[in-house]
């Protein structure tokens, strides 16, 4: 073949478009008789698996190679029998899903503490919460029973009922002169209105030398100066008689002056007081009528306060 000789085998005649093409036609060029573009070639629509490669015939899609078509599953979409369902072998078919098994070493987190944890920390601030609430409780209790053991001025300015020698525990003592000791011609009377002793009887013939009327008590909270009261009637002129503290002449003569100016002695009931030392606890006071003493009085109560007062308010 020369150069620029064409022929059949030449390049453009292999040109599976050279059909579409002025030179291409005038050359020869045929649209395809068979397969797509190329001339001569032969299309054959095959079902998939039929195509064969060196003379053997590839096996069909779900087919085992080696294993007769008769002996094996049927192809996708097609019947096979020797399948048998699930439900059909020894057993049956699973009729759940089983659960998971945890993985060994493994393990999730621990809701157990953080529950007791939670419960704990609960608990502890209702028992904080229950005891502050006790303690305010036993304040405000405190509170109220130190305000009930004071007692306010017109409380200790009324006369005790009672005919103890003692007063209430806290207060400083107070007693009616009928229950003292009595000695000499000191006698208990009630004929004269206005003594505020326990049934209005009070301590009268205390105008003869010798009489007296003795007071021993408790409850001194410390060792001091006090003052010691005393309730009385005189419609006449001034008397006066002597104090003993603990065993001992106190001063000068205990002061009962008529001081209500007063003739009647239901009308002449007053107080007078003197400031003796006192001892912490026990002390003994008494009244006496002594040579010289000026002694015509009526005694209704003696009772002590704190410090050197004049008015029992």
């Amino acid at each position: 073949m020369t150069p620029g000789e064409n022929s059949p085998s030449t390049p453009e005649d292999d040109d599976p478009f050279g059909y579409l093409y002025a030179d291409g036609q005038a050359r020869g060029a045929q649209p395809p008789s068979g397969g797509y573009g190329y001339p001569n070639s032969v299309s054959r629509v095959r079902a998939v698996g039929e195509r064969t490669y060196g003379g053997q015939q590839a096996p069909q899609y779900g087919q085992q190679p080696g294993v007769p078509p008769q002996q094996q599953q049927g192809a996708y979409g097609q019947p096979n029998a020797h399948y048998q369902a699930p439900e059909t072998l020894a057993g049956g078919a699973p009729t759940s899903r089983q659960p998971l098994q945890p993985t060994p070493g493994r393990r999730g987190p621990n809701t157990k503490g953080l529950l007791i944890g939670a419960i704990a920390v609960v608990a502890a601030v209702v028992i904080g919460i229950g005891v502050a609430m006790l303690n305010g409780g036993s304040d405000d209790n405190k509170s109220s029973s130190q305000v009930g053991t004071s007692p306010t001025q017109s409380q200790s300015s009324k006369p005790s009922p009672s005919s103890s020698n003692s007063a209430a525990s806290g207060d400083l003592p107070k007693a009616d002169a009928s229950a003292l000791q009595l000695a000499g011609g000191a006698t208990k009377a009630s004929d004269v209105k206005g003594a505020q002793a326990a049934g209005g009887t009070y301590v009268g013939g205390l105008n003869t030398v010798g009489s007296s009327v003795t007071w021993t008590f408790d409850n001194v909270p410390e060792d001091g100066t006090y003052t010691i009261f005393a309730r009385f009637s005189n419609a006449g002129e001034d008397q006066s008689m002597t104090l003993t503290v603990n065993g001992k002449p106190f001063g000068g003569k205990f002061n009962l002056g008529n001081f209500t100016h007063k003739n009647d002695p239901a009308e002449a009931w007053t107080e007078t007081y003197a400031w003796p030392t006192l001892n912490k606890g026990s002390n003994t006071i008494s009244l006496s009528c002594q040579p010289g003493d000026k002694c015509d009085v009526l005694l209704d109560q003696l009772w002590l306060k704190k410090g050197q007062v004049k008015r029992d308010s």
